[in-house]
């Protein structure tokens, strides 16, 4: 029986995600003693767990088929790759709306900073020398980068860089080593990747059945059920306000004369202000309730 291989972080900010992921599609593992190697139990589906860098190689190697990793190391990686073969490849599948992060250009606080150019010929210290170099490329820049595996934001301090490029999401790291971020190099989130090797029929098949229930638990996430009560006459009106909602289910109540019960699944953030725009559209008995399972 062919069987799949997903690559996910062992430990680290998108792993406890990442699993959460999966186990809501309906996939379930028997555990290893080493805990690395996790046994599809009602899929043909297996888990490696390993560090996020290493999930881009395993792709690119075909050692596993799937792999859920941080675009920005997906990225860099496949930038190294080509270093050595002009021609590797990653897909990215589907974008997963977690593990948001932006890799920035930061420089010290008293500097002043005008666009790119500012740049030719200083020092940039980065744990990504390969999108570093691409960025530095695209914007026409000549500078000479030095690569840091950890603790890149003390570089300018040290003397040892004129500014650096490093992953930032609250920007607390830079303010304490005085900092300031000026320009993004990328915008990340966490993605599934395929292996470019050629799968067979029945594995490409599980495949798409492992994405679409990806999909349908991504879309659940970011959906709700709404019911509410409302006058047939104010159905048009009401249905414009409910956010992402297709045509929705209209139920007669009975012996309330114009009153209709409507549901509708809404596929964009519902807020307060919605709610209290249905009440003056008519609407009462307002209910929001949470989407588990989604398929299209």
């Amino acid at each position: 029986m062919t069987r799949l291989k997903i690559a996910i972080q062992k430990s680290g900010r998108l792993s406890d995600q990442s699993l959460s992921l999966l186990e809501r599609s309906g996939l379930s593992f028997a555990k290893s003693k080493d805990k690395l190697f996790w046994f599809g139990r009602n899929l043909p589906v297996d888990l490696l767990l390993v560090r996020d860098d290493d999930i881009p190689r395993l792709l690119l190697e075909g050692v596993c088929q799937l792999g859920i990793v941080g675009e920005n190391v997906a990225r860099e990686k496949l930038l190294e790759a080509r270093s050595r073969k002009p021609k590797a490849q990653l897909e990215a599948l589907t974008l997963l709306d977690f593990g948001h992060c932006r890799l920035m250009l930061a420089i010290p606080e008293q500097s002043d900073y005008q666009g790119p150019a500012d740049l030719d010929g200083k020092r940039l210290a980065t744990s990504y020398p390969y999108l570093t170099r691409q960025w530095l490329v695209d914007n026409g820049v000549e500078a000479d980068i030095v690569t840091l595996n950890g603790a890149v934001e003390i570089a300018p301090s040290l003397g040892t860089a004129d500014a650096i490029v490093d992953l930032v999401s609250t920007g607390t790291t830079l303010r304490a080593n005085h900092l300031k971020a000026c320009d993004e190099v990328l915008s990340s989130q966490a993605a599934v990747y395929r292996s470019p090797e050629t799968l067979d029929e029945e594995a490409e098949k599980l495949m798409t059945t492992l994405l679409t229930r990806i999909e349908g638990v991504r879309r659940a996430a970011e959906s709700k059920y709404v019911m509410l009560h409302a006058p047939r006459s104010r159905l048009a009106e009401i249905s414009a306000i409910l956010p992402g909602a297709e045509s929705p289910t209209v139920l007669t109540l009975e012996g309330q004369g114009d009153r209709v019960a409507v549901h509708a699944v809404c596929t964009e953030q519902v807020f307060w202000e919605h709610l209290e725009e249905l009440k003056r559209a008519g609407a009462s008995a307002v209910l929001v309730l949470p989407v588990e399972k989604m398929l299209a």
